[in-house]
């Protein structure tokens, strides 16, 4: 019985594992993704770019008006309505100036808001929704906390992305613009040669040096995901550790994998203290290099001592947002690369997908025939697990699977469900082809009580009603009754409103099983498919419950997949499988007459004690 999928080239592996190269081009197809989200809100986009100007102008103006104002107080004795008038005057621009920098931001963030949100909503929405698409393989192969780790920064990222290109890169050019300008026309060439030439060594040294040290906070990201997994895989597999008393090996593993995250973040820490260093001696250099000339100017009265004041603010303005530049630019190249880690996910393709116009399954009363037609089928190519089989469950008939482990019975139940596409043959219900069909419609109508049975973290009645959302309460009980799990609900302190934990690890074996019979019964589909669907029962519950599974199989067509004999009986054909092969066939009666590999089997059991009467 295939239980887990070996690894393909296909499969998932988080970042820790297998660091992706960086690919020329991304940063550029990662934006191009992210535009169309966000221009779903244009008029928001086109409103927030409208106040990101006004607010630059009014932080430029802010120095122009500062200059008039020092100006204005080189006043000449007894000129007292100068005194009164102009600066008083210039002091209420200046302040209303500095409002309106302040009230033009709030205006562009809150606008704006909207936009980046709705972009990070859809984007998260579409990586659940492919997630869910995609085939049973990538499921059993992936590391949910490495792949979680990724969605959770990808979303993130949206955010950060937007905000520090929006409100941080894009501000900054248009006043570095507006600044140039004014420094060119206002005074001479020089200022803008200066400034200019300081900013240029400024982001390039900043973007060299962030380039370079990029790859210690990736290594900081892929040691965070590596310990995130680990933490994450050994809490939900508590038991298992308490049974091996492991705990101080699972705590070292995870302790390895917080020393590497320490050690690549103290690089990461150390090289963005160099960043920092180099960016203030640069912009130390240019700031005294501009004074210089200011204080010339002033000196040879070319130039105002309210000039002097305006070129410093201008210049303190400029370097305050280039002065997070570095981290500005590694905060963007991080979000891009965390984003395109999403994108990633979502462009996996679906090993199982419904062809282009595929119709729903039709299925008329009593016409669920299923039929399993030649079927080959391999995980992988070196391994075979059906050997052209075929079998047909015919309309309201029980069809059973026994052999043992690994004879390929479960896997009919994964095939039928179109979990995979088979290599070989076809499967049909009601006649037709179930990849011709959508796969959603060939699911909903097939019902199963697995083997393993996992339950979300949440109350019983969720669990239950999970088969049929949208059920009442009454219907839900009655499903629980059939079950024979009602009285044991009814008995806790919280009734249908306790929590089963963990993928339901509050609950015993056969607690859990019966929820999950109770699923199935509220489902209520023309398919059943019973995969040992009462092997955690003990021999009183199995009794009732096979009555109930009985009945509710009545007029539906089931595939019963079982390992006790005493469960199968009563079908009307039993099917014996080994090594992918079907080797028996026949009723009760009859396989016991062959004395073939059934009658075998049912001996060994009998003797066991296992199916004793």
């Amino acid at each position: 019985m295939r239980r887990f999928g070996e690894a393909t080239s296909s499969s998932y592996v988080p970042s820790a594992a297998q660091p992706a190269p960086p690919k020329q081009g991304a940063d550029w197809a990662t934006l191009k993704r992210l535009l169309p989200y966000l221009w779903e809100y244009k008029w928001r986009v086109v409103a927030a770019l409208a106040f990101m100007v006004g607010a630059k102008l009014a932080n430029v103006g802010v120095p122009v008006l500062l200059k008039h104002l020092v100006d204005a107080m080189s006043f000449k004795p007894g000129d007292a309505a100068a005194v009164l008038v102009v600066p008083m005057g210039l002091l209420v621009a200046y302040g209303l100036l500095r409002l309106s920098t302040s009230l033009f931001t709030e205006l562009r963030e809150l606008v704006f808001a909207k936009a980046t949100q709705g972009a990070a909503r859809s984007i998260a929405l579409q990586t659940f929704e492919h997630l869910h698409s995609l085939s049973l393989r990538f499921h059993l192969e992936r590391q949910t906390g490495g792949m979680t780790r990724d969605i959770e920064r990808g979303v993130r990222g949206i955010e950060s992305l937007i905000s520090y290109s929006l409100y941080s890169i894009v501000p900054t050019l248009i006043e570095v613009t507006l600044v140039l300008g004014i420094l060119a026309v206002r005074f001479d060439a020089w200022f803008a040669w200066i400034t200019l030439t300081a900013l240029a060594i400024y982001i390039v040294y900043t973007v060299s040096v962030t380039e370079w040290r990029t790859k210690f906070r990736k290594e900081a990201n892929e040691f965070d995901s590596a310990a995130h997994t680990k933490a994450i895989d050994s809490l939900l597999n508590y038991e298992t550790v308490k049974y091996f008393n492991n705990e101080g090996f699972e705590a070292r593993r995870y302790d390895e994998s917080l020393e590497r995250l320490r050690r690549a973040r103290l690089k990461s820490q150390t090289t963005l203290s160099m960043l920092n260093t180099g960016q203030q001696l640069i912009i130390a250099i240019g700031l005294v290099a501009m004074l210089w000339r200011a204080t010339q100017g002033v000196v040879e009265g070319r130039m105002t001592l309210g000039d002097l004041v305006m070129i410093n603010a201008f210049m303190i303005q400029l370097y305050i947002p280039l002065n997070f530049l570095g981290v500005l630019y590694r905060e963007i190249k991080q979000s891009l690369t965390d984003l395109d880690k999403m994108f990633a996910l979502m462009e996996r393709e679906r090993e199982v997908a419904d062809k282009p116009g595929a119709l729903a399954l039709a299925l008329g009363p009593g016409d669920a025939t299923v039929r399993f037609e030649h079927v080959t089928f391999a995980y992988e190519p070196a391994r075979v697990i059906l050997h052209d089989v075929s079998l047909e469950i015919p309309a309201g008939k029980t069809v059973a699977v026994v052999g043992p482990s690994g004879s390929g019975k479960s896997t009919l139940a994964r095939l039928l469900y179109r979990f995979y596409d088979v290599q070989q043959g076809r499967i049909s219900i009601a006649g037709q082809d179930i990849r011709e069909v959508t796969q959603a419609s060939v699911r909903r109508a097939i019902g199963i009580v697995p083997q393993d049975t996992v339950l979300f973290n949440d109350t019983v009645e969720y669990n239950i009603a999970y088969g049929r959302p949208g059920a009442s309460r009454a219907e839900v009980e009655e499903a629980a009754r059939a079950a024979r799990i009602h009285s044991f609900i009814e008995s806790t302190p919280r009734g249908y409103q306790t929590m089963v934990g963990e993928r339901g690890l509050k609950l015993s074996g056969g607690e859990k099983q019966r929820v999950a019979i109770a699923r199935t019964l509220l489902k209520d589909p023309p398919i059943l498919i019973f995969d040992e669907a009462t092997s955690a029962l003990d021999s009183a519950n199995e009794r009732a419950i096979q009555a109930e599974l009985k009945s509710a199989a009545q007029n539906k067509t089931t595939l019963l997949i079982a390992h006790r004999l005493s469960t199968v009986i009563d079908a009307h054909e039993i099917l014996v499988m080994d090594a992918g092969r079907i080797i028996e066939r026949g009723t009760h009666q009859q396989l016991l007459a062959r004395g073939g590999r059934y009658a075998q089997m049912w001996q060994l059991q009998q003797q066991s004690g296992e199916d004793a009467a």
